[in-house]
């Protein structure tokens, strides 16, 4: 297929994702605020200009994401790669979960789990109902859901802007150019369930990636995700980031994507510390999550509808906390940031 039918082919792919996401998006809202109008009070109009100004970001976030496979940061094939099982298989749960979601919205039940879901031994702060989650991220069924969910959320635009980690990920292993690509160890911080280490994994096939997260259901469906792809089987573990189970200077780098958001500012600070800890000198943390308040100033409503809508307690705090500032703090130099669409992104290294 030449270039310019992959790219055609892959602009449909990604508006007939958005045109699927908006039309999910407007019959949801049309039946919450019917049912639930208490919610509807508390959003603040977005204007037209402002939407308008989204989609251009939207559409050079999709430019990017085609231009790097140009440059050879990632195969094309990752452009297309697309959970279609679980589409069909979740879609219907989807559906399904959204009563329970707006009785727990209705009830201002944000810790709420089902009494076979064990909570104990989890940090306070992350026994929450995230974006009205059913079981937070503690279930089969939250686990199954997710990827689908954030999709729905930002018109298909997810994996896009996960994969805008790969291009400052691979500039930062040029550092450990003299080692040999099978030794060079990349950890993923809450790895949730596994794409972006299915995307790292294409884009650097040989090296040895490892992921944490705090969920075994996560970490079940990211196992699933993982064991198809080639190559080495990516080591996952059952780890809270503020204590990451390694030794000092152990990778050639971190990831992290869509945690800093949910997290309490004081334990922000605690991970950035041990993913510095943990980083070999020389090496690169990259941190992919929202923009934030002072990227963009007019899309205020927007931060605060997400505030307003979603479950999200530790999210106002984030969008004007100086994460440069705790990144410096924690050791890290040579502090980049990069915006993207609706993400934004930390590239920082541990002095060599």
């Amino acid at each position: 297929m030449s270039d310019t039918l992959t790219k055609l082919t892959y602009q449909t792919f990604q508006q007939s994702k958005s045109f699927f996401s908006f039309t999910h998006q407007t019959l949801t809202t049309q039946l919450r605020d019917l049912l639930l109008p208490k919610v509807r009070q508390k959003i603040k109009p977005v204007s037209q200009e402002l939407l308008l100004k989204v989609q251009e970001r939207l559409n050079h976030l999709l430019e990017i994401d085609w231009q790097d496979t140009e440059k050879g940061m990632y195969p094309k094939t990752l452009l297309f790669d697309n959970p279609w099982e679980d589409f069909f298989r979740f879609y219907p749960q989807v559906w399904l979960d959204i009563p329970r979601i707006w009785e727990r919205i209705q009830l201002n039940k944000y810790q709420d789990f089902s009494s076979e879901i064990e909570t104990d031994g989890y940090p306070s702060y992350y026994l929450q109902n995230f974006h009205h989650q059913s079981n937070g991220y503690l279930s089969d069924l939250s686990a199954n859901l997710y990827d689908l969910q954030v999709e729905l959320l930002f018109g298909g635009s997810t994996d896009a802007m996960r994969r805008r980690v790969i291009s400052p990920l691979k500039r930062g292993l040029k550092t450990f150019e003299y080692v040999i690509p099978r030794q060079i160890r990349i950890l993923d911080v809450a790895c949730g369930t596994g794409r972006t280490l299915r995307m790292i994994r294409a884009a650097l096939p040989q090296a040895s990636l490892h992921g944490i997260d705090l969920s075994p259901a996560y970490l079940r469906k990211a196992n699933e995700l993982l064991s198809h792809i080639p190559g080495e089987l990516p080591q996952l573990l059952q780890a809270n980031a503020e204590e990451l189970p390694y030794l000092d200077n152990y990778f050639h780098a971190v990831t992290s994507i869509f945690l800093f958001h949910e997290l309490p500012a004081n334990v922000r600070q605690t991970v950035i510390e041990q993913c510095f800890r943990v980083i070999k000198p020389g090496g690169v943390l990259i941190i992919c999550d929202s923009i934030q308040l002072n990227d963009c100033p007019e899309m205020a409503p927007i931060f605060h509808n997400f505030h307003a809508v979603y479950h999200e307690p530790y999210y106002r705090h984030y969008t004007t906390d100086d994460l440069i500032e705790r990144l410096e703090k924690a050791g890290f130099e040579n502090i980049e940031t990069q915006v993207h669409f609706l993400s934004k992104y930390f590239i920082a290294q541990k002095p060599a």
